[in-house]
């Protein structure tokens, strides 16, 4: 029972390994690496090679995946290329399974070693990613020695022996056997180097290790199947295309089984390193076929899997890529365009609620779907920015970080104002039958235009940053507080003169003005975050 979970704890530590890796290299590579991925479209070489380089620098195949499905569903690449790249991702993790088995046993120490030196004493700097990056590697290299040592004394158990005779000659039974290996190992390297091992102890025969193999191969299809089955069609499309690529080579190459065993078993080559190297040319080789294929392929992708049908109305995110959480930068660059959208949907309440206020009922309606929208958006930057690693965020990054989700939360707010707003002129006013005065509708009017005008300059100083403008807003939001509290003199010198439109809205036009201030507040704040930055840090902005 304790080799057993060595062995599942073993595989475990490899699959952690390969996440450091790929969190490391993204965080540090990652703006580059999407840019690899995004220019190499044009022709389907270059989209081969990228999908390997790529991959072997992630040491994950689903990564590149992940990658390329939110290309696709953001319509940054085609279905095409997409499937090109997934084809030469294959070809990369198949490489590195073949390095990764070689004898690094003594690289193993090092890369934990001087990994974990740079990771803790420059944490939050590139040399501390790349030396988290270094831990990984370590980890991989030290989990594949612990898979083969635990490994070993489980087959030489007399039950599991009698378990795995009992794969003799059932192409199909073996191949599900080990595609239901890599699903459960969460890896196919980790599947591939389980059957190498059983293969070098003569628990199963070589025919059946590469029908394992094969079958490992359509299981990291399936899982990436899984993987997306909550993803939009685009990303299903991506994943789909990926596993029938798989099962077509599955049901090319099984009947040839029996020949190809025999043949290969004849060159002077242990059992092991042949199921190692069968996995890598049969991968080549597969892919390399299929490329030609990648566009038919896309159109069947596309009939079987039809576009989403659009049942909800309401506003969705269009910029937070899971993808790019890795990329910190690129994260908060998203984060960013996403509460520029909120900025937007205020704008557009601002506009309704102008009409409202003069008279037009039903876009009280429009102000209140409007706010849906706002909060909808709110939701999904506030979720997507606690999925991204604060703690190991650089101090810029980390400021960045504050300053959106205080935006996004600001402009949440406003927009819950701004249609109680609506709500009260709508009640109080529209449905009471009271109107404004001529003067009193004047100054709200020239209260929303200078509101819309400083949201719009909020937005543009919280997209660049920039001190001058941030001082220029923070003037505008004084002018604001001058021209708020005039209007409200004006005002009480209309109720002294005894102004029966004016008496008859007081409380709701002085309500308005008081929540218009907030609304100026909540809009210029973002300045303040850029005046009391570092004075090193203004003057490189």
């Amino acid at each position: 029972m304790l080799t057993l979970l060595n062995l599942l704890s073993a595989v475990a530590l490899l699959v952690w390994g390969t996440h450091i890796v790929r969190s490391g290299i993204m965080r540090v590579y990652g703006a580059d690496l999407r840019r690899v991925l995004s220019r190499s479209v044009e022709k389907k070489p270059l989209a081969f090679l990228a999908g390997i380089g790529v991959t072997a620098l992630v040491q994950s195949s689903n990564a590149t995946t992940l990658l390329v499905t939110s290309f696709v569903a953001q319509n940054m690449m085609g279905l095409t290329p997409a499937l090109v790249v997934i084809l030469g991702a294959d070809v990369g993790t198949a490489l590195m399974a073949r390095i990764l088995t070689f004898d690094l046993s003594w690289l193993s120490p090092l890369f934990i070693f001087f990994g974990v030196i740079f990771f803790l004493g420059r944490k939050q700097t590139r040399a501390g990613q790349i030396g988290r990056a270094s831990i990984g590697l370590g980890l991989i290299l030290l989990a594949l020695q612990l898979i083969v040592a635990a490994a070993r004394p489980i087959t030489q158990a007399s039950g599991v022996q009698v378990i795995f005779s009992s794969l003799t000659g059932d192409i199909m039974l073996d191949a599900l056997i080990g595609a239901v290996f890599a699903i459960i190992s969460y890896s196919s390297l980790a599947a591939v180097l389980i059957t190498a091992t059983l293969t070098a102890t003569s628990v199963i025969s070589f025919q059946v290790a590469l029908c394992l193999v094969i079958g490992a191969n359509l299981g990291s299809g399936l899982l990436a199947m899984l993987n997306n089955s909550t993803a939009n069609a685009a990303g299903k499309r991506v994943a789909l295309g990926s596993l029938l690529f798989k099962f077509i080579g599955c049901l090319v190459i099984l009947p040839l089984v029996p020949m190809l065993a025999t043949w290969l078993s004849r060159l002077p080559i242990n059992n092991e390193e042949l199921v190692i190297f069968f996995h890598v040319f049969y991968n080549l080789i597969r892919c390399l076929v299929m490329v030609p294929f990648a566009e038919l392929m896309a159109r069947l992708c596309q009939r079987l899997i039809h576009d989403d049908q659009e049942t909800d109305l309401r506003l969705k995110p269009k910029h937070l890529d899971s993808s790019a959480l890795d990329t910190p930068a690129l994260a908060l660059a998203n984060a960013a365009r996403e509460t520029l959208r909120m900025g937007d949907v205020l704008e557009q309440m601002l506009t309704a609620f102008s009409k409202v206020v003069h008279g037009e009922p039903r876009e009280e309606r429009e102000v209140r779907r409007l706010d849906d929208d706002v909060d909808v958006l709110y939701t999904a930057i506030k979720l997507y920015l606690a999925r991204m690693p604060k703690e190991d965020l650089p101090e810029d990054d980390s400021r960045r970080w504050a300053e959106i989700i205080e935006m996004a939360l600001n402009l949440e707010q406003a927009g819950d104002i701004i249609e109680r707003m609506s709500g009260d002129v709508a009640g109080k006013s529209l449905a009471t039958h009271r109107a404004f005065s001529a003067e009193g509708l004047t100054e709200l009017d020239g209260l929303l235009d200078l509101l819309l005008n400083n949201l719009r300059l909020g937005l543009s100083v919280f997209l660049s940053r920039d001190v001058t403008s941030a001082r220029r807003l923070r003037r505008t939001k004084h002018r604001f507080r001058l021209t708020e509290r005039r209007f409200s003199h004006a005002h009480v010198d209309r109720l002294h003169q005894q102004n029966f439109q004016s008496i008859e809205t007081s409380s709701l036009h002085l309500g308005l003005l008081g929540d218009m201030k907030r609304l100026n507040s909540l809009f210029c704040s973002v300045a303040y975050n850029v005046l009391e930055q570092p004075e090193d840090e203004r003057e490189e902005l």
